[in-house]
């Protein structure tokens, strides 16, 4: 009890009890870094074409098979606040190019790994921030040098070009398949390419997961897929005009509440008859509109569908509004709220639509080949879910690369070539400057040497034998040599084709040197006593033992 009654003193006098306080270079500032380091780790190994894939298992019991850094650190829920810092630069980079979150990650961590020799030597880190600030600098000039030259214009719709752009991202995803999944990609971006092609949205690119056969099964429909079946007996339509309605199919109560009074059977069946003959009308307008196919947002009544197949049309039912969105896109058509007979203006047109099954699955396909392809669809084929899953990210770094090549089509060396020209570039940059800087933006030149180091290892290769052989390659005035991972040896870019685009480098050690530069202005945390109630990870493991049991 004496230890209970004693006054907090210092800090903790000011502060709430249950607050914690940490400063200082080891309490925080190391610590900081320690933390940083770990989840550099974890991601390193996934670097690249030969990287490693990660088991993830998250609170929802939700099994994750991957090697893409941004959905590992989505999952990985990371409670440490300077860890956020990089989860967070790397989801800005996820969203800004769609690619590079490693690089992010880990090139992060690896500076700050050097921050911390630099500060067990005795430097402030004011004074490496400082170093790292100038030293990002001559990067971004350095980088611009190194763009290929003939690279700055493309033509978005030529598929070699783009897919020249694209192989190097597809390929840390998918080591093997590149071509394969490259070649679908590149199709359909250029088929819903608008005439500008800034204007590109990543989500005219639909994915379509189905499982059975194997990647060489996929294939690219211009237009829709959707894993539902048609309502009623028709199941194929050609050439048809599409009238979309949001609100459903169906007889509605009013809107006000009213009482009717009936005094015989024959008034019942009378009321019975005028409801019948009011939806006949209803969909006979819609017939006489045109109209072959009736896309439904909501309920589709039993009656309805009856004077539907009567009149001989088709009837689609999509739940997600979403969904019912692209469908208008694809169609070209206007949603209507309720059931009434469509103006010409608003109807669609799909160039055929048709039930069939692939896999085993009942799908519904509309198709929009000569009219306006405003979306595309990749239907992806694989032996396991978790397969396709990284499929999809795959074709997911494609459709994003794609999408940053239509605003800036620069591109630098790929395989370690613009990492290691780099670093002997800032080298010397560093032995030109005076004063405690040029330790610090050694190194940050020292740092870019983990890309052809982690590559190697990943692949299994001699680190230190590959990045000697890339830095008298180099030294030699050879700015392209990079590593082939397949022959184990160091070869000119300009064979092996690998190259990056020039706005994902730079905005990945951009982000990577802010968020370092940010983990270690901070000299001090304070943390709050987390708030009451039941914590979110241990109702979820409260609910995963009563199901056990």
């Amino acid at each position: 009890m004496v230890g209970m009654s004693m006054q907090p003193y210092g800090i903790q006098s000011m502060l709430k009890e249950g607050y914690r306080h940490l400063s200082g270079l080891d309490e925080a500032v190391i610590k900081n870094i320690e933390a940083c380091k770990e989840l550099s780790t974890i991601t390193r190994t996934s670097l690249g074409p030969n990287g490693m894939n990660k088991m993830v298992i998250n609170h929802l019991d939700k099994l994750f098979v991957t090697s893409d850094a941004g959905t590992i650190v989505n999952e990985l829920e990371i409670q440490h606040p300077a860890a956020k810092l990089l989860v967070l630069a790397a989801k800005a980079q996820q969203e800004e190019i769609g690619d590079g979150a490693n690089l992010v990650i880990s090139f992060a961590g690896e500076l700050l790994q050097n921050a911390e020799e630099l500060i067990r030597m005795g430097l402030h880190p004011s004074e490496i921030i400082s170093g790292y600030t100038k030293a990002i600098n001559k990067t971004v000039e350095i980088l611009e040098q190194l763009v290929e030259s003939g690279s700055q214009t493309m033509d978005v719709r030529n598929k070699d070009e783009v897919i020249s752009r694209m192989r190097a991202a597809v390929a840390s995803k998918q080591f093997g398949q590149e071509e394969i999944i490259c070649s679908l990609v590149a199709d359909a971006c250029i088929q819903v390419c608008p005439k500008n092609p800034t204007n590109f949205n990543v989500d005219n690119v639909r994915v379509a997961k189905l499982l059975g056969g194997g990647l060489h099964n996929s294939c690219i429909v211009r237009g829709m897929v959707m894993k539902s079946d048609a309502v009623g007996s028709i199941k194929r339509m050609e050439k048809a005009k599409v009238a979309v309605f949001a609100g459903g199919v169906d007889t509605n109560a009013t809107e006000t509440k009213g009482t009717v009074l009936i005094h015989s059977a024959e008034q019942l069946e009378n009321y019975a008859k005028t409801e019948e003959a009011k939806v006949e009308e209803l969909i006979k307008a819609v017939a006489e509109s045109g109209a072959k196919v009736i896309v439904s947002g909501g309920s589709i009544g039993e009656m309805a569908l009856h004077f539907c197949e009567r009149y001989k049309i088709m009837v689609l039912k999509i739940s997600s509004k979403f969904e019912l969105r692209r469908f208008c896109r694809t169609a070209g058509a206007v949603a209507h709220l309720k059931l009434s007979r469509p103006s010409p203006d608003d109807l669609g047109y799909v160039d055929s639509i048709s039930v069939e099954e692939i896999g085993g699955v009942t799908v519904t396909i509309a198709r929009n080949e000569e009219g306006g392809n405003s979306i595309s669809t990749v239907v992806l084929r694989g032996s396991t879910d978790s397969i396709l899953d990284d499929l999809e990210r795959a074709v997911d770094d494609g459709v994003n690369t794609y999408k940053a090549m239509c605003r800036d089509s620069r591109i630098v060396p790929g395989a370690a070539a613009t990492e290691i020209e780099l670093a002997q570039r800032l080298k010397e940059y560093a032995n030109a400057e005076i004063g405690l800087d040029k330790y610090a933006i050694t190194k940050y030149a020292e740092s870019f040497e983990f890309v052809p180091k982690t590559l190697a290892d990943n692949a299994g290769l001699n680190a230190m034998e590959i990045i000697a052989a890339l830095y008298t390659g180099h030294g030699s005035g050879n700015a392209k040599l990079g590593i082939d991972l397949e022959e184990g040896a160091c070869k000119d870019v300009s064979e092996t084709k690998v190259w990056d685009l020039f706005a994902t480098k730079l905005f990945a050690l951009k982000y990577a040197s802010d968020a370092a530069c940010t983990v270690l202005r901070v000299d001090q945390i304070i943390m709050a006593k987390p708030a009451g109630g039941p914590r979110r990870d241990a109702a979820a493991a409260a609910g995963a033992g009563a199901e056990e049991d």
